[in-house]
């Protein structure tokens, strides 16, 4: 009898808690509270600090950090632009999710896997604030804090073993923080070659399942288990340092990467004109290919001589062969004022033949327009050699372009030593007393570099480059930048000023091979200057 009441006792428990936990799941779905009260309202000045606290979550990341703006117009533009961003993203979803699906199903002895309704609602995703970094690289960097409570409807046919089933993804709910960076930068529309996206911390996600009408989510355990589920996939993936990347274009392209070098050799010029007083002239050449952002480079100055010999050699990156064209000025050097030019004229590259060097003798002409009268008169010759050798393909340099890459050294460098590169981006906010008309001047090691001038400008570019060879490294020591403007009217009593100073000290360059930093300047108000440096050795 024993054996016999200890079976039944554990059949009825069996049977009490099945037919328990049944009635428990009905009555958790449907009991509804019938005393819910109407909520109170008060001001936020007469709340306590608990509910404050409580309420933080919900206030907008534009007031709670002042590093964020607000965004109210991209918000007003996702709500007119939602109906149709709607059905682009979601038939892009689509696109994407198919042929994922097709392939996957057979695996788990599935017929098919259809979409009979895709839509995410007619509530767009709201953006509470936006805060944009400046990393000094050719990127684009951007927080957003996004919240999105959505009413989609995702409702998904899964038919397997001769029966179907429905399910159905309802009332949506995403706070994320992503971080978007758009890189590289590049100069052909939309401007950025990749998007990369980051989420900044484990993203809340809420949402309602329904398989065959019931809501699973309901299931005691169910959610909080789903919940933890999705954050942790979605972290795995995509929480930083992790990201997605999207290429938007062939980066390669866009910045036209070098396909060739381009030698020249300026050997002499003839019959050039007097333009001293005394009789004679100083005639040097600067060269440079047109649409290329480093400076002119030049030759050497030859003194009183009018029929001058130089005989030496540059070398450009060219890039596209077809457009680019390279410039030669005659100018007539000058001890105090500007120089006089003499003559200038141009060589297009299409029209050279690629790996055979040629003389060419050019005429120097007042300037660039046929239909011009005084090109006719004689200013003289200017013969060069030129020489356009197209890399090979397993000689192409890759991601040239990118500025976090540092070159080696030219050839002829000191074995111990190398190259320091210095080069000047911009500046921002530059005031002068009397003018403003910013220059940057360089020392280093007594040696001093000079930018151009750029008139009436607060906020300069000047994208130019100087290299000092150098027989070690120097760590111990430091550039002296300064910013200069310089005015040349007549009876000015401050025809120079200073708009600020800084110096560098070069031990971190040497360390990391690269720096690109924003300096404020010394001596001025708001006043900044981007500086680059590389260190580039032969190893």
């Amino acid at each position: 009898m024993g054996i016999i009441s200890a079976i039944l006792g554990l059949f009825g428990f069996g049977i009490g808690s099945t037919v328990g936990l049944v009635i428990g799941y009905f009555l958790f779905i449907f009991h509804q509270p019938t005393d819910v009260e109407n909520p109170e309202i008060h001001p936020l000045i007469e709340q306590n600090s608990e509910d404050l606290q409580k309420l933080l979550p919900e206030i907008p990341v534009w007031i709670k950090n002042p590093d964020y703006d607000r965004i109210d117009w991209l918000n007003k533009f996702m709500e007119h632009m939602w109906p149709y961003l709607d059905k682009a993203i979601c038939k892009m979803a689509k696109q994407i999710a198919e042929p994922i699906i097709a392939e996957q199903i057979p695996k788990y002895k599935i017929d098919s896997v259809e979409f009979e309704e895709l839509t995410l609602g007619s509530l767009p995703p709201t953006f509470q604030g936006m805060k944009v970094y400046n990393t000094e690289e050719k990127e684009l960097m951007m927080e957003l804090g996004l919240k999105w409570a959505a009413n989609p409807n995702i409702l998904v046919a899964v038919k397997a073993f001769g029966l179907r089933a429905t399910i159905q993804v309802i009332d949506l709910q995403v706070f994320a923080t992503p971080r978007i960076t758009l890189k590289p930068l590049v100069p052909s529309f939309p401007c950025f070659a990749n998007i990369h996206v980051s989420l900044m911390e484990k993203p809340h996600v809420d949402f309602g399942v329904k398989l065959l009408g019931a809501d699973i989510m309901s299931i005691p355990g169910a959610y909080r288990i789903v919940q933890e589920l999705i954050k942790d996939q979605v972290a795995n993936m995509y929480l930083w340092p992790k990201r997605l990347e999207v290429q938007v274009m062939d980066s390669s392209k866009a910045m036209q990467k070098p396909v060739g070098i381009l030698d020249i050799n300026v050997l002499r010029a003839m019959k050039l004109k007097k333009k001293d007083l005394l009789g004679a002239s100083d005639p040097y050449v600067k060269l440079k290919l047109m649409d290329d952002k480093l400076p002119y480079k030049k030759t050497t100055v030859k003194h009183k001589n009018l029929n001058p010999e130089w005989n030496e050699e540059f070398s450009f990156v060219v890039t596209d062969p077809e457009s680019q064209v390279l410039m030669l000025k005659v100018y007539d050097w000058e001890q105090v004022g500007s120089h006089d030019k003499m003559g200038l004229n141009i060589i297009q590259l299409k029209e050279l033949i690629p790996e055979e060097p040629k003389v060419m003798t050019l005429d120097l002409l007042k300037n660039l327009n046929p239909d011009d009268n005084q090109n006719e008169k004689s200013r003289g010759q200017l013969v060069v050699e030129v020489n356009y050798k197209p890399f090979k393909d397993d000689e192409l340099p890759s991601n040239l372009e990118n500025s976090g890459e540092v070159q080696k050294a030219p050839e002829g460098t000191p074995d111990n030593g190398g190259l320091l590169v210095i080069i000047v981006h911009e500046a921002q906010d530059m005031e002068g007393k009397h003018h403003t008309n910013p220059s940057v001047r360089i020392n280093f090691r007594g040696e001093e570099r000079k930018t151009k001038t750029l008139k009436k400008n607060r906020d300069p570019r000047w994208e130019e480059e100087f290299q000092f060879v150098l027989d070690e490294p120097p760590t111990n020591d430091k550039i002296h930048v300064e910013v200069v403007s310089t005015s040349k009217r007549m009876g000015l009593r401050h025809p120079k000023e200073t708009l600020g100073h800084v110096d560098i000290y070069l031990a971190d360059v040497v360390n990391n091979k690269r720096i690109n930093e924003r300096y404020h300047l010394i001596d001025s108000k708001n006043g900044r200057i981007q500086i680059e440096m590389q260190w580039r050795t032969a190893s």
